[in-house]
């Protein structure tokens, strides 16, 4: 299994970064020979254009939503339009794995009718259960942000990501954490702050769930473009003994 950072600017995209999201990919045969099977999780502003750098968007097998603010979900309107649009053609309906009202925020974000919206593009898709995609097992994990939202532990060929979201502490992201092989991890704040709760985690708090769970690698994401993110990866390295790392766009993590 392999993870490409696409984005990972905090709360919008930043001069050097676009907004959350991550391309997961692992090898299946199905039947007609071995090919790599892609999800993308989240897709927030700015995603899109940087997704060409490195895959045709148009090859991804599923998008994974773990929430829908502006900065995990936007560019799903603009991949919308590739696919109704495309030059050759409209594509198959893609399966959009997300939050209970995704479908109905996405049609609104583009000022589209509630019917049809967007599903003639997508088949939306709830979070409420392990889900199976290709050779990939995703388990949704509800966690502790103002909207309803999800993290993730996405495993294949063995080894398991788990990807915090956006959330406060709380046992969901401790469960995410749980003897994973890389933790993807929000810090949005800094421990030196005062902070609103139930919101956004440190990069103090990544490590401390790193470390209590067992998790083997730590890559710190989601930095704001207001911080600097070498306070965020001080911080996890003083508060985690791993291998500690901060998320930057086109870093390549292999899990095989």
């Amino acid at each position: 299994m392999k993870l490409t950072v696409i984005g990972c600017s905090g709360s919008y995209n930043g001069p050097d970064a676009a907004a959350s999201c991550y391309l997961v990919e692992a090898q299946l045969d199905d039947g007609t020979g071995s090919r790599p099977w892609r999800l993308l999780v989240d897709m927030g502003s700015g995603a899109l254009g940087e997704l060409h750098r490195h895959i045709d968007p148009l090859s991804i097998d599923a998008v994974l939503i773990s929430h829908l603010h502006a900065d995990h979900c936007l560019d799903l309107c603009g991949y919308y339009v590739m696919r109704k649009y495309h030059p050759t053609g409209s594509q198959p309906r893609l399966p959009v794995w997300g939050p209970s009202t995704t479908a109905d925020r996405m049609a609104r974000a583009y000022d589209l009718e509630i019917d049809p919206g967007m599903h003639e593009e997508f088949e939306f898709l709830t979070w409420d259960a392990e889900v199976h995609i290709g050779p990939f097992v995703v388990e949704p994990v509800p966690v502790d942000h103002p909207v309803e939202a999800y993290g993730m532990r996405i495993s294949a060929d063995g080894t398991t990501i788990g990807y915090s979201g956006d959330t406060g502490p709380c046992e969901g992201l401790d469960a995410i954490a749980k003897d994973v092989d890389l933790f993807l991890a929000e810090a949005s704040f800094r421990s030196c702050d005062t902070n609103p709760p139930a919101l956004h985690l440190t990069g103090t708090e990544c490590g401390e769930v790193a470390t209590r769970m067992g998790a083997r690698r730590l890559v710190v994401t989601h930095i704001p473009p207001w911080f600097t993110s070498d306070v965020a990866l001080e911080e996890a390295r003083d508060s985690f003994a791993g291998p500690v790392e901060l998320a930057r766009p086109g870093a390549v993590y292999d899990l095989s």
